[in-house]
């Protein structure tokens, strides 16, 4: 059983973590990502510890996730399947055998917009994604 989704999205998404008793198979992350392209950014966070560390204060910030249709992926080094560990191994992730923690926000279009080292201030990571066109579109649209 592929048990690589630890924790899910906090807003907006179908609760992807600990499944081992449910019979679910979870979807890739190449295909998630895929799934959510053109719809949703996404955060995928990576720790050799605990899912925990990698939240970070994330976790307390629904209202900031689901006003810039983001999705928060959270994986560990024991629950990272095969697959995804050589998916994140490739371009544009270079997920190394020696990083502790890595994060990386992925545009609506599909691309790696940033790539974080330690875990991110939702503050900083909110106006990282505030600045760009995309987001700046989406602020001028009347709701």
């Amino acid at each position: 059983m592929n048990t690589a989704w630890i924790m899910g999205m906090l807003v907006g998404m179908t609760w992807l973590g600990a499944l081992e008793n449910t019979g679910f198979q979870p979807s890739s992350l190449k295909n998630t990502l895929a799934e959510k392209r053109d719809h949703r950014r996404v955060l995928v966070l990576f720790s050799r510890g605990d899912a925990q560390t990698a939240w970070g204060t994330l976790q307390t910030e629904k209202t900031g996730l689901a006003e810039r249709d983001l999705d928060v992926l959270v994986f560990t080094d024991a629950n990272l399947s095969d697959s995804d560990r050589r998916f994140l191994t490739q371009n544009p992730f270079k997920l190394a055998p020696s990083d502790e923690f890595k994060g990386w926000l992925i545009g609506k279009d599909g691309g790696v917009k940033r790539t974080f080292v330690k875990p991110i201030n939702p503050n900083e990571l909110f106006r990282l994604i505030d600045s760009m066109p995309m987001r700046q579109a989406e602020m001028r649209k009347p709701q």
